[in-house]
Parts: structure tokens; C-alpha cells; sequence
């Protein structure tokens, strides 16, 4: 059970986490997280001094959201496939997808522009994904193409998910991972 502490900083973390998703890192200030969370700003500074330190907490949440959710696939899927066909039902699902993108790769891209520094810490998010779509690759018998195609997926989800959210589009977010999901069936 978590403390009362814990609980606090963690209901920081994701109030933050959805605004920067929302809005943006930059277009987020520390003071909107204050007014968002209801926490008193003394309260905030006890766990962050700053919003990079919450941005650093929100990309070491979501690390950890990400490795549980790998975790979960691995042991819930002995067929690399079917792991495969995890990831692509993933985006499927995630209709939050049409209004703002995908959280990952909206934060690396606007990071990219103007805090590098930052974008190095976030780039691990995608890493993760990367890495582990390659080991299902090996496991199907792809060891030369697997980080292509690692890299392959990757990039279609994260084109989905950008065509889905320019056009507010469901319709487009389901055709293309049914699409996505075919090639998987293919390999």
C-alpha cells in the first residue's frame, strides 16, 4: 500500500503526464500542473522543483507502464505473433489516438525541436518498444531483419497514429491496424 506521500507525487505525475499529452510540453508551465493536480504549489516543490524534474518522473512512469505492459505480453503470449498482434491491437485501441497522437511520439517530436537534452530521456520510451518488436522478430526466424522490422512497425503505428489524429479520424486508425495486423499474419 502506498503511502499518503506516494500517492501525492504520483498523482503529480499523471495529472502531469496528461497535460503535457494534451497540450504539450512547452505549452504546459508548472503553475497549469498546480491548478490541475489541487495540489498547493509548496506541495508540488516538496517532490519537483522544477517541470523538467516532472518531466523526468512522467518518463520514468510511463518506462515503467511500458516494461509492464511488455511483461504482461511475454507471459501471457508464447507465440512472438501473437505478442506482435499485442502491440498492433495496442494502437487499435487507443481512440485517444484521434485527438491528440500518440504520447510517446508526440513528446519525442516536440522535444526534438527545442530540448534535445530531454529528448534523449524520452527517446528510451521508443526504445523499449524497439527492442522488444526485434526479439519477436528473432523468435519468428527474421535474426538479419529484425531490427528493420522492428524499426518498420514502429513507424507504421507512429504514422497511423499521426494520419489518425491530422484527420480526428477513427475510421483511419481502424483500417490501417486491421492493415498492420495482416502484415503480421503474413510474416
Amino acid at each position: 500500500m502506498a503511502s499518503k506521500g506516494e500517492k501525492t507525487r504520483s498523482d503529480i505525475i499523471v495529472c502531469a503526464k496528461n497535460l503535457f499529452y494534451q497540450r504539450g510540453y512547452e505549452a504546459t508551465s508548472f503553475t497549469d500542473i498546480v491548478n490541475a493536480s489541487g495540489f498547493f504549489r509548496g506541495n508540488i516543490y516538496h517532490y519537483f522543483k522544477t517541470k523538467d524534474e516532472i518531466l523526468e518522473a512522467v518518463i520514468q512512469q510511463r518506462q515503467t507502464d511500458i516494461r509492464t505492459g511488455l511483461a504482461y505480453w511475454d507471459a501471457q503470449y508464447a507465440d512472438p505473433k501473437a505478442r506482435l498482434n499485442a502491440f498492433v491491437s495496442m494502437v487499435a485501441r487507443s481512440s485517444e489516438l484521434t485527438e491528440y497522437g500518440c504520447p510517446i511520439g508526440s513528446l519525442n517530436t516536440e522535444l526534438g525541436k527545442e530540448r534535445r537534452e530531454l529528448q534523449d530521456e524520452a527517446r528510451v520510451l521508443f526504445d523499449l518498444f524497439r527492442h522488444w518488436l526485434a526479439q519477436q522478430f528473432v523468435a519468428l526466424g527474421y535474426e538479419d531483419k529484425a531490427e528493420t522490422m522492428s524499426l518498420h512497425l514502429l513507424g507504421r503505428a507512429q504514422g497511423i497514429a499521426v494520419i489518425a489524429q491530422v484527420y480526428h479520424d477513427a475510421d483511419v486508425l481502424k483500417r490501417e491496424t486491421q492493415m498492420l495486423a495482416e502484415w503480421v499474419r503474413e510474416l
